[in-house]
């Protein structure tokens, strides 16, 4: 298990739109239709990804409690299925309603270049966006590794949506998110 940091989309940045087949509903799904009232969570994560485990009932709950408050949770896996079949759209199909389908969507980026155009590098990766699809946060979710003892909270990216929700400035200090890396196609 390497662990990667996330490459910190500049803030401001314009979420790059995308249509994406969702596994959950079977339908492709554009940003445009996924993107919330008022905020959009952008996260790329995968099914066998031990730092993405490690944080699922708080990925499980911020999506649950902020759709409440206009903010729409897509996720994105975009791993080559060839290397890594645990993957799969009917893998992920799976995983989500074992979650309880959280999330507004659960996106297959097959060509993985969604990804690339986010700049995600790691699972769990996270952006979060304002109304107008600006960046105002990327990084982690909070301090916590499967590799350390520090309790899973969600506080960094609780704070940046809470932020995000009163209309004040982006969080200061965002630290980069750490994960697996994404596995990406051979060129």
């Amino acid at each position: 298990m390497a662990a990667t940091q996330s490459n910190m989309l500049p803030l401001g940045t314009i979420a790059p739109d995308f249509s994406l087949p969702d596994t959950i509903s079977g339908k492709v799904c554009s940003l445009q239709d996924l993107k919330g009232r008022r905020g959009t969570l952008v996260m790329f994560i995968c099914n066998h990804c031990p730092y993405v485990l490690h944080v699922r009932d708080q990925l499980i709950a911020i999506a649950r409690h902020y759709a409440g408050e206009g903010i729409a949770s897509i996720a994105i896996s975009a791993n080559d299925i060839g290397a890594y079949p645990q993957d799969g759209p009917d893998k992920m199909q799976a995983m989500m309603a074992a979650w309880g389908n959280p999330f507004a969507a659960y996106l297959y980026d097959e060509s993985q270049a969604v990804a690339k155009a986010y700049q995600a590098a790691c699972t769990p990766d996270f952006y979060l966006f304002d109304a107008g699809l600006a960046c105002v946060y990327r990084g982690r979710l909070d301090g916590a590794t499967p590799d350390n003892a520090v309790p899973v909270t969600g506080r960094e990216l609780r704070d940046a949506l809470e932020s995000l929700l009163q209309g004040l400035p982006a969080v200061a200090g965002q630290v980069p998110s750490i994960g697996c890396n994404i596995k990406w196609k051979p060129e």
